[in-house]
């Protein structure tokens, strides 16, 4: 990776993934994409190059890579889940038409694309417990349909013209950087924020719901490093299977605790946030990503506690 177009750089994962980028490979050397009425603020936007690029609007990202000589492009476009099953046609307009124009820009002028999957791409047939690399795929959920259209229209530009495309299925994703957005995971986020205001917690997903998760240092690492994989070793290019750890909202509630003995914690079930949980896998089987191109996950559930504890105290203080 020479130069590198952040689609989506402030959102939940892009806003902190052009950062680490941006250490990685030089400040000058990765755009921001954005779009009106998001543009970056703080360190985002003081650090770097920054552009607007519309994923339904073909001609502005065609002109940022050819602008900025791009040979890499992160699109983190998409709408979350819960937004997604209630604004569908965005979704699949940002999703899916968004993708087949970075697609065909990458294809016309040579540019490698990394587009997130997700968990939301299996279903309830899907075996839920390590849950195979190659398995039935029949999601409910527009999130989900999107998310299995995003690995077969990556693949088939692959085979068809060539193009590098790669992408991960990430778990639900905890940072204590960016504030929820609207997923079925954030619930997992939400906890350490009661917890450090002092706030009894409400918890959306009911007791004994196990979902994968993944600490967001881990989660810029499997993007980066599978960018940075060498083709020969990859036998998939789409749709790894990266895992971490796995609990239920029990489980995280006690690891808090552990620090924090007068938090507590009640139920108030979101039937619709606790239908897409109970589709989604518990625990996914990473043996491709981690024979593939060496993926190693860094935080289990007790480093990550810790570690958003005290990111998070220090922010808020």
């Amino acid at each position: 990776m020479k130069n590198v177009l952040v689609v989506g750089s402030t959102g939940q994962i892009g806003s902190e993934l052009t950062m680490a980028l941006r250490e990685r490979y030089g400040n000058a050397h990765i755009i921001a994409g954005y779009i009106p009425g998001c543009e970056p603020k703080g360190e985002l936007a003081d650090s770097g190059p920054a552009a607007i690029v519309d994923v339904t609007d073909g001609t502005t990202i065609a002109e940022t890579v050819s602008r900025y000589h791009i040979d890499t492009i992160y699109n983190l476009a998409a709408l979350l889940s819960v937004v997604a099953e209630a604004k569908p046609r965005m979704a699949w307009r940002v999703g899916i038409d968004g993708l087949w124009n970075i697609l065909e820009v990458a294809h016309e002028q040579g540019c490698a694309v990394f587009t997130p999957s997700s968990i939301g791409s299996f279903g309830i047939e899907t075996p839920h417990d390590h849950t195979p690399q190659d398995t039935i795929q029949r999601p409910r959920t527009i999130y989900g349909v999107s998310k299995v259209t995003t690995e077969l229209l990556s693949e088939w530009f692959h085979h068809k013209y060539g193009v590098d495309t790669r992408s991960v299925r990430f778990p639900g994703i905890i940072s204590y950087v960016t504030p929820p957005g609207g997923g079925t995971t954030d619930y997992a986020v939400d906890i350490f924020y009661s917890a450090v205001r002092g706030e009894k917690f409400i918890c959306p997903i009911k007791a004994g719901t196990r979902m994968d998760m993944m600490y967001m240092p881990d989660a810029l690492r499997a993007a980066i490093e599978l960018m940075e994989a060498a083709p020969e070793r990859l036998k998939h290019h789409n749709g790894f299977n990266v895992a971490a750890m796995s609990f239920d909202p029990e489980t995280i509630y006690n690891e808090i605790r552990k620090h924090i003995p007068e938090f507590e914690m009640t139920y108030d079930v979101d039937p619709l946030k606790e239908s897409i949980a109970e589709s989604w896998p518990d625990l996914m089987d990473d043996t491709c990503a981690r024979e593939e191109w060496g993926w190693r996950h860094e935080y289990d559930l007790p480093r990550m506690t810790a570690d958003m504890l005290e990111k998070l105290k220090a922010r808020m203080a």
